[in-house]
């Protein structure tokens, strides 16, 4: 498979992008990105494109065609957000590039990071909730091959995978040993950065029964790729 990946500097995203590049049936991993990361890799390829958040249209068709799946993880938070600046980063930045992916690729399969409490009636009194469901309303609409969201609640970062946001930052250093626990003891609501990968991998290979995945989806579909024991 050749994935290109929207977001790998992110807690997610550099999740993701740690099990495509460990993946022994992907070819080719390629980041659009802003900035250059620290990372190298046979498989891995880095374009950059300062501006495209701000103008997709910078994007070149070269940088978005010939994949098998993209993986979208770029997100933001709302907070300190207005309706409009969240709208533009979450929905149209979201929109401009999937549909651009989609002409170059429709046999691909898309997948978008959404969160836990996304509301797909598009009437929530919260504003990001709305924003996001209008989002994969969208999405699902698109032409490609698959399209599936996944709705991640709780998430561990693993190997090293870091928030961008400061306040997550200290969140996740200061409960690290609790989530570990939690993680352990509730695996279906409580996920790590290794297994969302795992399971977007496993959605680009085989697809998944439901277009939207809150958090035990996704914990099974990453399931389906572990050996059973014992050989059976």
């Amino acid at each position: 498979m050749n994935i290109v990946i929207f977001g790998a500097s992110g807690m997610i995203g550099s999740g993701v992008l740690r099990e495509c590049l460990a993946a022994q049936d992907v070819e080719s991993v390629r980041l659009i990105g802003r900035s250059r990361l620290n990372a190298q890799h046979p498989k891995l390829r880095q374009v950059v494109r300062p501006a495209f958040a701000d103008n997709p249209s910078t994007l070149l068709d070269d940088d978005l065609r010939d994949v098998d799946a993209c993986f979208f993880c770029l997100g933001v938070s709302a907070a300190g957000m207005t309706q409009a600046q969240y709208t533009h980063m979450t929905y149209r930045l979201t929109l401009a590039v999937a549909q651009r992916v989609c002409e170059l690729n429709p046999h691909a399969t898309f997948i978008y990071v959404s969160g836990a409490g996304a509301d797909s009636s598009e009437t929530s009194s919260t504003m990001w909730a709305r924003v996001r469901g209008m989002t994969e309303n969208s999405l699902l609409r698109l032409p490609f091959r698959r399209v599936h969201i996944l709705r991640p609640a709780v998430i561990q970062p693993l190997h090293g995978a870091t928030s961008r946001t400061r306040a997550y930052r200290v969140f996740y250093r200061l409960t690290g040993p609790l989530l570990s626990l939690a993680r352990a003891l509730l695996p279906e609501k409580v996920l790590s950065t290794e297994v969302i990968g795992q399971a977007m991998l496993s959605i680009a290979r085989h697809g998944a029964t439901q277009p939207v995945l809150d958090s035990a989806q996704i914990y099974h579909t990453a399931l389906r790729e572990k050996p059973a024991p014992n050989g059976g």
